[in-house]
């Protein structure tokens, strides 16, 4: 097990690859898991005798959402990432930041380039996701597209440039899939709830790709005990709402009532419904209800996301 020193000496300014010209890396790191437990335990007053060790205090803000502990810890990265993936990320306005100028530099020669195997379909229930991939041989094609239209629209902003156009100017016509470098500084806190967003499923490919990176290559090692409470309370937990549990009491009822055991059928679900969802021949909150309860093996997953009249046909 290497020492802190080590450690940061073999993060600082290492830069790990993402997609096929980004990277990130950490540029400076300031406290670790005991400064989490040393803000916390300032509420106890001097002398006050210590009530639990360094984990479980951890784990239990963690727990119990007391965030400000973890916004005492900072760190400060250097990213490079396509203009698209930084339109979602610096969404995240809770950190500092401080950007590559094409008005004062000259951009980045760089744009994300995508494989034939990386063209993804627009995902079929999910308005701003992707779907499968689209194939090798449509995949080709758009690859060679790709590569002659960044290379003549990179073509045409040197041509400006040489001409004479004001780099602000020139930089206009640039493509999102261009490369920009930032520096990133983000409280402890602020970056646990990026990370909890960013690598979720639902979230786009190239900023999970980011946000693993963050999390699992430098985070991990350098917050170890602070990183193991957030797989197991954010990453990995489950959220249920009223709703969810009415749903689940409901069910227990009626299997204690009819001698059923779990996991239950898709019509056993929707009898036990909220009634607000019964009216809707759609619902994503009975679909993310359900898709709760198939993944802790109460109901089985033949069938998720159907209708209440597709259920009611299936069973008849």
């Amino acid at each position: 097990m290497p020492s802190r020193e080590e450690l940061l000496h073999e993060l600082h300014w290492k830069k790990f690859p993402v997609l096929d010209d980004g990277f990130v890396c950490l540029v400076d790191v300031m406290g670790d898991d005991g400064a989490i437990v040393q803000a916390a335990r300032v509420s106890y007053g001097e002398g006050t005798q210590r009530v639990s060790d360094d984990r479980t205090l951890i784990r239990y803000l963690m727990r119990h959402r007391h965030t400000t502990p973890f916004e005492m810890a900072e760190l400060k990265f250097l990213i490079r990432v396509p203009m698209d993936c930084w339109r979602q990320w610096i969404r995240h306005r809770t950190a500092n930041v401080n950007e590559y100028s094409t008005r004062y530099s000259i951009a980045i020669d760089s744009a994300q380039t995508t494989t034939p195997d990386q063209w993804r379909t627009q995902a079929a229930s999910n308005r701003q996701g992707s779907g499968q991939p689209l194939g090798d041989d449509v995949g080709r094609r758009l690859s060679e597209d790709e590569k002659r239209l960044q290379h003549e629209i990179r073509r045409i902003y040197q041509d400006r440039l040489e001409a004479g156009v004001a780099r602000e100017q020139a930089r206009k016509d640039l493509p999102l899939s261009t490369y920009t470098e930032a520096y990133w500084k983000i409280d402890l806190h602020n970056l646990l709830h990026f990370l909890s967003l960013r690598m979720d499923e639902h979230a786009q490919q190239e900023i999970r790709d980011y946000a693993s990176t963050i999390g699992e290559q430098i985070l991990r090692p350098l917050f170890p005990v602070v990183w193991e409470a957030f797989i197991d309370y954010r990453r990995e937990a489950m959220f249920l709402t009223r709703l969810d549990i009415g749903v689940i009491a409901r069910l227990n009822a009626a299997a204690a009532r009819d001698g059923a055991r779990p996991p239950f059928d898709h019509a056993m679900f929707l009898a036990a419904q909220d009634d607000t969802w019964k009216d809707l021949k759609r619902s994503r909150e009975r679909d993310e209800c359900l898709a709760k309860l198939v993944r802790l093996g109460i109901v089985s997953d033949l069938g998720a996301g159907m209708t209440n009249d597709e259920a009611r046909m299936t069973k008849e």
